[in-house]
């Protein structure tokens, strides 16, 4: 079993950065995919980033590409979320979520382990 915990939410202004962090306990996350999910009030949770469990593959849905940028640092059993040129539209409850293997999925479901989500709150 994987236990994650996001940290480095907060607030910021729009067009400012911020970095999440995911830092896995109990098992390394090595054999495992890795994807970043958020969800906004009143929407439901969506897809917005992973990468493989080699870091050679990555996927960033439409909304985020050019701004955040995913990796990985399997040796700290962690995975950052480098958010730039942040939105109102971003802001959310931001989770990690681990998927065993090498294959990267956008659907939720696919996904075992769930930390417990930090907040993003982007000003205008």
């Amino acid at each position: 079993q994987v236990q994650l915990v996001e940290s480095g939410g907060g607030l910021v202004q729009a067009g400012g950065s911020l970095r999440l962090s995911c830092a896995a306990s109990k098992r390394t996350i090595s054999s495992y995919t890795i994807g970043w999910f958020r969800q906004a009030p009143g929407k439901d949770r969506e897809f917005v980033t992973a990468s493989s469990w080699s870091g050679g593959r990555t996927y960033y849905e439409d909304f985020v590409k050019g701004r955040f940028t995913i990796s990985r640092d399997n040796a700290k059993n962690t995975v950052y979320l480098q958010m730039n040129s942040l939105k109102p539209e971003d802001t959310a409850v931001y989770y990690c979520a681990a998927r065993l293997g090498d294959i990267i999925r956008t659907s939720r479901s696919q996904y075992n382990y769930w930390g417990q989500g930090t907040q993003v709150t982007v000003s205008s």
